[in-house]
């Protein structure tokens, strides 16, 4: 077994060990009185990237949700946003079912919160892993519903639990208590008001840790703007410069570029820059991820002229180099394979020749 090879077995035996352990100790919590008996993760708790520095730099960060729980407007953006639900408009598809009655949008949610996991995670930005994680929460279904995607079970295929707002803020408390560095919201748009209300309140016992928005970068301007003064880090993806590929590989989102850009600019303006603090952590600002793919179908060299055009030359960009196919990639031939070195090398000079000078390079060495 090779290096990076083995390197992913053991990140994916902990992946499983930490997951399994997540819902169990959600469990004991739920049974109990709030306390569990002992902390696995105790010995990660309060460090960073340089100890003692790194907590300071903890305690001093104020996450921006908390003046608006204070003066009770989290609590109105999340009502407001709940009742979006009523003729669903949360997402692009603008389906209009009323999720409240239990009917289901193009995404396959209701009102009913799903959730399939939450674990700290390793393998998410340095920044954001620290010593001791992201605090990820993995919720079911999506809105954009990619052929390629590499948790279609979860996103597609109706993976995980039924849940209430109390358990998700349960859980952003449990991932604080074990040490993680932040709250990961995975594939959140469709149970945006769910996210809001439970951070109200996890903020009310004691949550004081940053909200990472990791979308896929397909979000109506008129929601984002409601997550003004909630979200400290934006982590959106920018998968396609054009609407054509967007149509054929996500579900008819021909959409998709322009609304993603409108969406970059958005979060740009309401977190600026993404910069790691003094411990190596972030806690604010706007991190971009571009997936290569095969035969140039994102339009990689397009994403990347559209940012260095129209965002700060130090925007953070993640040029990822994982790509692999998945689900139903094998039915397109064009993107039935892995990405080469290559066209990997292609993009990052592209984005050096652009001028982007943030960027997070994976994979390989240059």
């Amino acid at each position: 077994m090779g290096e990076q090879s083995r390197r992913e077995f053991m990140k994916s035996c902990l992946y499983a060990a930490i997951s399994g352990f997540g819902a169990a100790y959600l469990s004991l919590f739920s049974r109990g009185r709030g306390q569990a008996h002992t902390n696995p993760f105790h010995h990660l708790m309060n460090r960073g990237a340089d100890g003692g520095a790194a907590a300071k730099t903890a305690l001093d960060f104020e996450p921006a949700y908390m003046r608006m729980h204070e003066n009770g407007e989290l609590r109105k953006r999340g009502e407001e946003l709940w009742n979006i639900m009523k003729s669903c408009r949360l997402c692009p598809r603008e389906c209009d079912v009323n999720r409240l009655q239990g009917n289901e949008g193009f995404c396959q949610a209701s009102s009913q919160l799903e959730i399939a996991s939450f674990h700290p995670h390793f393998g998410e930005e340095r920044s954001l892993v620290g010593s001791g994680g992201s605090g990820t929460v993995f919720f079911t279904n999506c809105g954009l519903r990619c052929v390629f995607c590499i948790n279609w079970e979860i996103s597609q295929g109706g993976q995980g639990k039924s849940r209430s707002i109390e358990d998700l803020a349960t859980m952003m408390l449990k991932l604080q208590e074990i040490g993680c560095h932040n709250i990961n919201v995975v594939t959140p748009t469709h149970y945006s008001p769910h996210i809001v209300l439970a951070v109200d309140m996890a903020a009310a016992k004691g949550l004081r840790l940053p909200i990472v928005y990791n979308t896929c970068g397909w979000e109506r301007l008129e929601i984002l703007t409601m997550f003004d003064g909630i979200v400290d880090i934006y982590l959106p993806d920018f998968k396609y410069s054009d609407g054509t590929m967007a149509a054929k590989y996500s579900s008819a989102a021909r959409s998709y570029p322009d609304r993603t850009k409108t969406a970059l600019l958005e979060m740009h303006r309401q977190v600026g820059v993404a910069k790691p603090a003094a411990d190596g952590l972030m806690y604010r600002g706007l991190m971009i991820r571009h997936l290569v793919m095969p035969n140039r179908v994102g339009g990689s060299r397009e994403v990347i002229a559209w940012i260095a055009e129209n965002l700060p030359q130090d925007t953070y960009l993640n040029i990822m180099s994982q790509y692999r196919p998945m689900y139903k990639a094998f039915d397109y031939p064009e993107i039935s394979r892995r990405i080469t070195r290559e066209e990997y090398a292609e993009v990052v000079d592209g984005a050096r020749k652009a001028g982007l000078t943030n960027l997070d390079i994976q994979g390989y060495s240059f």
